[in-house]
C-alpha cells in the first residue's frame, strides 16, 4: 500500500482535537499517525522517536515494529510501500495493514458529545453503563446512563471474527450481531493465556438467535495473549477482543447480568423521530400491562403477533394456556418496573424490552425479570417473543 494512500485519512485532522478523551488506544493511534506522517515528510528521526515511544509502552505491538522497520528502510533509501520488508509473510503484512487502516480511521473520528446510538432507547436505573460495538470501525464505545439517557465516556480499538459478522453456526468464525448482556466475569487466573487479562462471556445465542436457528456459544469480550499487544481487525474466532490495558479500563463499566452489549455492523445514530417512536412503544407496553390486569384475555392476546413464540410454545399454544389460566382467576394485578428498551441492530422496527414484573392474582403471586421482543408490523407494535430474562 503506498504511503500516500495509507495517509489519505486526513492526517492533519488526526493529530489535532485529541484532548476530548485519552483512553490508551486513542493515544496509541495519535502516536502511530504522527510517526507515519513523519515518514511521509522524511522526518525520520521524529518518526523513530514516536515509534520507539510506542514500543517502550507496548513492547509487543507488532504494527509498531512494522512501522519501525519502514523507518529504518527509509534511512537506507526511499520506500513506496507500507510494510515492504523483503521476504515478509504476505498474510501477516496484510493483517497489519488492515490494523493500520482501522486505527487511522479511528484516530480521525471524533464523536460529538451530543451524538447517541439509537439502540439505547431507554436504560433502567441499574444499568450504569451500556456498550455498543461498531464492527465497521473496529471500535467499542462506552456510554454512561445519565438520568436514563446515554452519554459518551470512552472508546477502544477491537478485533472481531476472522470472517466478519452475522454469526449463524458454531465454528463459523463470525461475530454475532444483536443485543446481548454480560453473563460472567472470568478472572485471568482461571483462563488460558490467549484470553489475556480477563474475559466477559456474552449471552449469545440470545432468544432471537435461537428463534432464527443460530447456534454456537462462547462469544466473549476478552484480552490478548501475553506476547501480543493487539490483533488485526479480523482475527478472532468470533469474540470481541481488546488490548489488555483497554480491557482493564473497560472492566469497571461491566456489570454481570446487567450491562447491555449491542453489536452492530455500523452504528445508527439517534434522530428526532426516535423519542416519539420510543414513547409510542412504551405506551403499548403499558397498555399490555393494563389489558393483562383487566382479565380480558381476548384484548390482552391482541398484543401478541401470530408469529409469536415463547420457548416451546407458538401463538396458538400460548393463547390456549392464557385463556385456561385466566379462567381460574377472579382478579389479577400486574406491575412492572426497571424498564429498559433497546432497538435491535439490522432488524428494522424491532426492540428488546426488559423489566421486572410483579404479578399478583387471586391464587398466585410471583416476581420475575422478563424480556420481550416487540416488532412493529402494519404500523402496530406486537410481541414476537416473551420469556424470563
Amino acid at each position: 500500500m503506498p504511503y500516500k494512500t495509507l495517509l489519505s485519512l486526513s492526517l492533519c485532522g488526526l493529530l489535532t482535537g485529541m484532548a476530548y478523551a485519552a483512553p490508551d488506544s486513542r493515544n496509541t493511534e495519535a502516536q502511530l499517525a504522527k510517526s507515519l506522517q513523519a515518514i511521509k515528510n522524511n522526518r525520520l528521526d521524529i518518526a523513530l522517536n514516536e515509534v520507539d515511544s510506542l514500543l517502550r509502552v507496548n513492547p509487543n505491538f507488532k504494527l509498531a515494529y512494522l512501522v519501525k522497520g519502514d523507518v529504518l528502510m527509509a534511512r537506507a533509501g526511499a520506500i513506496n510501500n507500507f510494510g515492504s520488508a523483503a521476504n515478509a509473510p504476505r498474510d501477516m503484512i496484510e493483517d497489519l495493514r488492515a490494523e493500520a487502516r482501522a486505527r487511522l480511521q479511528r484516530a480521525e473520528t471524533h464523536l460529538s458529545s451530543k451524538l447517541a446510538p439509537r439502540y439505547l432507547w431507554k436504560l433502567d436505573a441499574q444499568q450504569k453503563y451500556a456498550i455498543v460495538v461498531d464492527t465497521s470501525r473496529s471500535t467499542l464505545y462506552v456510554y454512561e446512563n445519565v438520568k436514563g439517557e446515554p452519554r459518551y465516556v470512552a472508546d477502544y480499538y477491537i478485533t472481531i471474527g476472522k470472517l466478519g459478522t452475522e454469526k449463524v453456526s458454531a465454528g463459523d468464525q463470525r461475530t454475532p450481531i444483536g443485543v446481548y448482556f454480560v453473563k460472567a466475569n472470568l478472572p485471568k487466573n482461571k483462563l488460558a493465556d490467549m484470553y489475556g487479562s480477563g474475559a466477559y462471556p456474552l449471552s449469545y445465542p440470545n432468544e432471537w438467535d435461537r428463534k432464527n436457528g443460530r447456534t454456537g456459544q462462547g462469544i466473549w469480550l476478552h484480552g490478548t495473549s501475553s506476547d501480543t499487544y493487539s490483533r488485526p481487525p479480523r482475527a478472532s474466532n468470533g469474540c470481541v477482543v481488546l488490548a489488555n490495558d483497554d480491557l482493564d479500563k473497560l472492566a469497571p463499566y461491566l456489570q454481570v447480568g446487567v450491562t447491555p452489549v449491542i453489536i452492530t455492523n455500523q452504528i445508527d445514530w439517534a434522530n428526532e423521530q426516535d423519542a416519539g417512536e420510543r414513547d409510542a412503544l412504551l405506551q403499548e407496553v403499558e397498555q399490555w400491562r393494563k389489558d393483562w390486569s383487566s382479565l380480558n384475555t381476548d384484548t390482552y392476546l391482541k398484543h401478541y403477533s401470530h408469529k409469536f413464540s415463547s420457548d416451546d410454545m407458538n401463538y396458538a399454544a400460548w393463547a390456549k394456556q392464557k385463556q385456561l389460566v385466566n379462567s381460574g382467576k377472579s382478579w389479577i394485578k400486574v406491575n412492572i418496573s426497571n424498564v429498559s428498551v433497546f432497538t435491535y441492530p439490522e432488524q428494522p422496527n424491532m426492540v428488546v424490552v426488559n423489566f421486572e414484573q410483579d404479578y399478583n392474582s387471586s391464587n398466585l403471586s410471583n416476581r420475575m425479570k422478563k424480556r420481550q421482543y416487540w416488532l412493529k408490523q402494519n404500523n402496530r407494535w406486537q410481541i414476537v417473543y416473551e420469556g424470563g430474562a
